[in-house]
């Protein structure tokens, strides 16, 4: 069931209320119910999707233990690799076997051979490539003895299909979620405030922005030939913010929702478009993927320590292979590799950590320049992740770099569109400035609406919900959910 849905918003009150009249007998019991209702809120999609999710809660669980108790090196990573393969052997299975054969189909035909196979009618389970990866970050932290295995199944249970961040994130670490799970839970007002302020929030980036965005966005790309370059640039920007505010609301939704049970989710995005350089916009975006793939992935390669020709082979096998797990798709693929292109330079100047700061602070009209630079940069690699295959989105960057006598015309923009207004238009914008505005204000405070006048205050949730029901006509599902 999606966030938007009519159906969640009967869900989660039934939850939340059962939850907490639960703590009064035991943390077992509480956790099963969290375990229940995971199951029932996946089980929605399409209840064949459970024996996976169950697979991968079983075997963890027992290799964690297994790796835990063995004292004999070559056992504990020999239990460790059967982790390894058998989640990342039902990922790529379910994911990436029909992209693998329809590779190996061309090739075959480019070397003038022929090479059939039948291609699988495989349903993508939703949510697959995140609680894969969230499990596998228990077994390794059990095998680098980060953390000692659970004897609890249903803590365990809990962990892996926490149900607001099972489909889309935030990709926890065992380290941080699962000791939540081991202690008991109190109910604190101040605390489910603020989720429902992000959920709030969350409703308005994915109702509100990425939804009004989105009627444009299918419009530009599903006929970029017969656009003209301004509207094509639009296209690209517009879908900037379409996939910004519906994978970040998707995150507010569910760190807020989890704030409800008790429960502290990482944060996931941190205003990534008032970046100044590529590598400040990876530690903003995403957060919880980038930081996984560098503490699995590139620091075990060796990170930035060995050498400058490892630490540029290591950051792009990390861009590629974020790419490929984004989806079975060249587009994905070249998309990691121009990000990886824009990083390397700063790796070689050494100007990869020019900015860690978590709070924005432009400190000159430099920054603000460069702030504009790296999303303009941002938004060109969107298009390859937005395009079908990799001919349109060669196509469609050819088209905004090739001028011609209408290239500055917006009448192209509503040809052959039914659907689309002025009125359209202008409600994107705004609702992209109103997004940037609030964002910007209150990126470095503690909490989010964080106003002292309660009149204020109640004014800004009204226009909120005002906006959010203007727009409620979208409900698109969220576009990390075929990840």
């Amino acid at each position: 069931m999606f966030f938007n849905s009519l159906e969640f918003t009967l869900f989660l009150p039934f939850v939340f209320v059962v939850y907490w009249l639960l703590q009064r007998f035991s943390l077992t019991i509480q956790n099963g119910w969290i375990l229940a209702a995971s199951f029932f809120f996946y089980g929605w999609w399409d209840y064949r999707f459970l024996l996976l999710i169950t697979i991968s809660i079983l075997t963890d669980f027992w290799l964690g233990q297994a790796i835990h108790s063995s004292h004999h090196p070559t056992t504990r990573k020999r239990l460790l690799y059967l982790s390894l393969f058998i989640n990342l052997g039902m990922l790529m299975f379910f994911k990436y076997f029909n992209f693998f054969i329809d590779t190996f189909r061309e090739a075959f035909t480019f070397f003038g051979s022929g090479f059939t196979s039948p291609m699988l009618s495989i349903i993508l389970p939703v949510g697959i490539s995140f609680y894969t990866f969230q499990t596998l970050s228990y077994t390794i932290d059990v095998y680098n003895r980060k953390i000692e295995a659970t004897r609890d199944i249903l803590a365990f249970g809990a962990f892996v299909s926490f149900f607001p961040q099972l489909v889309a994130g935030p990709i926890e670490r065992a380290t941080h979620l699962l000791p939540q799970f081991q202690t008991k839970r109190n109910f604190e007002y101040e605390s489910a405030a603020q989720g429902m302020r992000l959920i709030l929030w969350g409703l308005f980036k994915k109702m509100v922005v990425a939804d009004s965005c989105a009627v444009l966005v299918n419009q530009i790309f599903g006929s970029y030939e017969q656009q003209s370059g301004i509207v094509l640039i639009l296209g690209a920007v517009l879908f900037s913010f379409q996939i910004y505010g519906d994978f970040s609301g998707y995150s507010d939704i569910a760190i807020g929702t989890a704030r409800l049970f008790g429960i502290r989710l990482m944060r996931n995005f941190n205003v990534p478009y008032f970046s100044r350089d590529i590598a400040e916009f990876w530690r903003r975006w995403h957060i919880s993927l980038t930081t996984w793939f560098r503490d699995y992935v590139y620091i075990p390669l060796g990170g930035s320590r060995i050498g400058r020709l490892t630490t540029i082979r290591n950051t792009l096998i990390i861009f590629l292979v974020s790419g490929f797990w984004h989806g079975a798709n060249w587009t994905f693929i070249f998309w990691g590799l121009y990000h990886a292109l824009l990083f390397v330079p700063l790796v070689l100047l050494n100007l990869n950590r020019r900015y860690l700061t978590e709070t924005v602070g432009l400190k000159s009209a430099a920054e603000l320049l460069r702030m504009g630079a790296t999303f303009i940069l941002v938004s060109l690699g969107w298009i390859f992740f937005r395009s079908l295959n990799i001919e349109d989105a060669f196509r469609y960057l050819s088209r905004i770099f090739t001028v011609s006598s209408d290239y500055f015309a917006f009448s192209t923009l509503f040809n052959g569109a039914t659907t689309l207004s002025n009125y359209t238009l202008f409600f994107s914008v705004f609702s992209v400035f109103c997004l940037l505005v609030v964002e910007g204000f209150f990126s470095g405070k503690r909490q989010l609406f964080e106003i002292r006048s309660a009149s204020l205050r109640r004014l800004v949730y009204f226009l909120v919900c005002l906006f959010i029901y203007i727009a409620r006509g979208g409900n698109e599902a969220f576009i990390y959910f075929q990840f």
